[in-house]
């Protein structure tokens, strides 16, 4: 079988990766399936120093119990441990998974759709083989099936993806909103060196309020406020949901113009697939 013969044969690759990754789902042998997970909670909130990075997020002292040994286990995370925790108070729960024996190995896992199942990786592969595949057809083909074949991948994505959701339900929870007295305590600095455009300089201002029912939250708060660099010990009014404070904005105005403009990036995503599907299928025919 000669190079281009074997080229031809890509799509082996994601395809097994892909079928490998589901027959270890079902089997229920995934990392994810055997890590041990369980619930913890934050005992203990610190605060980022001003001009230290913000990418690890708000240091947090955890508890949480091994459910094998019964043995509690109080451990402190500055963002070496999964995701970064960009919201945070004394009693907050988080999802947490570790290997079966090695707790001291903890992963903070704040978004666990598709991870418990082991689905994640799978997936992503079928994404590339789908993608694979509609560059195959084109190259072979024409054109024609590249306005199929997107149009139909951007269209999937448009009705698959969640923005639209999240926007209406964090909206659903700020019409609710209580506006209290908060403060920037400190501005983190991360520094990003780009090819083109230089050193890239992102501050995020760190603020803290209390709520109405006296818990005090540590927040990043990544929009709304201006000029976040001169912002330090700055004063401002935040409205905030009283059954989640991590949902806040200092701007309601602006955070529903955001919210908006995600919605519309969708709607445009789903037309613009939509049209590109159907202009494929007529030139088909």
């Amino acid at each position: 079988m000669d190079s281009h013969n074997t080229l031809q044969l890509w799509w082996l690759i994601p395809a097994s990766l892909a079928l490998l990754g589901y027959g270890r789902s079902l089997a229920g042998v995934t990392r994810a399936q055997r890590a041990v997970w369980v619930t913890a909670r934050v005992v203990e909130v610190g605060q980022p120093a001003h001009g230290d990075p913000g990418k690890p997020g708000i240091p947090v002292t955890l508890a949480f119990q091994d459910p094998v040994t019964g043995r509690e286990f109080v451990l402190s995370n500055n963002g070496e441990h999964g995701d970064a925790i960009q919201e945070a108070w004394v009693g907050r729960e988080f999802e947490v998974r570790y290997p079966p024996g090695q707790p001291l190995r903890f992963t903070v896992v704040l978004d666990t759709t598709g991870e418990k199942s082991g689905r994640a990786g799978p997936d992503c592969a079928v994404m590339l083989l789908l993608v694979g595949l509609v560059i195959h057809a084109t190259v072979r083909w024409g054109y024609p099936w590249a306005l199929l074949g997107f149009g139909a991948l951007l269209t999937a994505a448009a009705v698959r993806s969640p923005d639209i959701r999240l926007v209406r339900a964090r909206n659903a929870l700020l019409d609710s909103a209580t506006a209290v007295p908060a403060r920037v305590v400190a501005v983190t600095k991360d520094v990003h060196v780009d090819v083109d455009d230089g050193e890239i300089v992102n501050h995020t201002p760190v603020i803290t309020f209390t709520t109405r029912d006296g818990t005090r939250v540590t927040a990043l708060c990544r929009d709304g406020i201006p000029d976040p660099a001169r912002s330090l010990h700055r004063a401002l009014i935040l409205h905030y949901a009283p059954t989640d404070p991590s949902v806040h904005t200092p701007d309601p105005a602006a955070d529903r113009r955001s919210g908006t403009t995600a919605i519309a990036l969708i709607v445009v995503l789903l037309l613009t697939g939509v049209a590109a599907a159907v202009a494929g299928v007529v030139l088909l025919t």
